[in-house]
């Protein structure tokens, strides 16, 4: 049985490394109305490609304001390596590309 393609993804890659950030945890909400407070909808980690499959089916997602939290934070702390940047965070796009190093990251248009 196929699984569902996931209506928003994500592809994170260690600059540092030059290899994909397998492990790093990240975090979905939705922001919900009329209370303004965000909703953690799942908490997962990217695969051994730095992909996190399966993070929203069709069916999940709805119109409204999403937020990818990637906890960077922990994922230098398991490497030995201090880090700038405690956590990113996206709030637009349905494919977020992420390029990470311990003292930047960069996101972009996917295609």
């Amino acid at each position: 049985m196929a699984t569902e393609s996931s209506p928003l993804t994500t592809h994170v890659l260690d600059t540092a490394s030059g290899l994909p950030a397998q492990g790093l945890c990240l975090r979905l909400c939705r922001l919900e109305a009329p209370s303004q407070q965000w909703m953690e909808l799942r908490t997962s980690y990217t695969n051994l490609d730095g992909r996190c499959p399966g993070l929203l089916t069709q069916s999940q997602m709805k119109p409204g304001t999403y937020k990818l939290s990637f906890d960077t934070e922990r994922y230098w702390k398991e490497r030995g390596q201090e880090s700038f940047y405690p956590y990113v965070e996206e709030t637009q796009k349905f494919h977020v590309p992420l390029l990470l190093s311990p003292w930047s990251y960069t996101t972009y248009r996917g295609s």
